[in-house]
């Protein structure tokens, strides 16, 4: 039997939003058991701003999200000075771009 656009209400704003057929097949060919509980507007924003359920995407947040914030470093590899979105602990290993290319991919392979 043909999926048939169904109306949802959010659990977050309460608007109602369709849940398309088209949608409805691709949550059943990826064996999702369970309907969406928000409309689109709040499953971005609880993607967007983290907690429980919320995938934490900060880190990296779009044009309307905030600016990753990096940290000065000098490159355990070749002493270059470079910045690096996270902050550097002591004692572990930071590369500068080119490097940490280098020291990821596998000798002899090419990407």
């Amino acid at each position: 039997m043909p999926e048939v656009d169904k109306v949802l209400k959010c659990r977050d704003c309460g608007e109602e939003f369709t849940f398309t057929a088209g949608e409805q097949a691709f949550y059943k060919e990826r064996g999702f058991q369970h309907e969406p509980t928000r409309c689109r507007r709040c499953r971005d924003e609880k993607k967007r701003v983290g907690g429980p359920g919320g995938g934490g995407m900060m880190a990296s947040a779009g044009p309307s999200g905030p600016a990753r914030e990096f940290h000065d470093a000098v490159c355990t590899s070749c002493g270059t000075p470079t910045q690096v979105p996270f902050r550097p602990t002591p004692g572990k290993p930071v590369y500068c771009r080119d490097c940490f290319q280098s020291v990821r991919s596998p000798k002899g392979v090419s990407m």
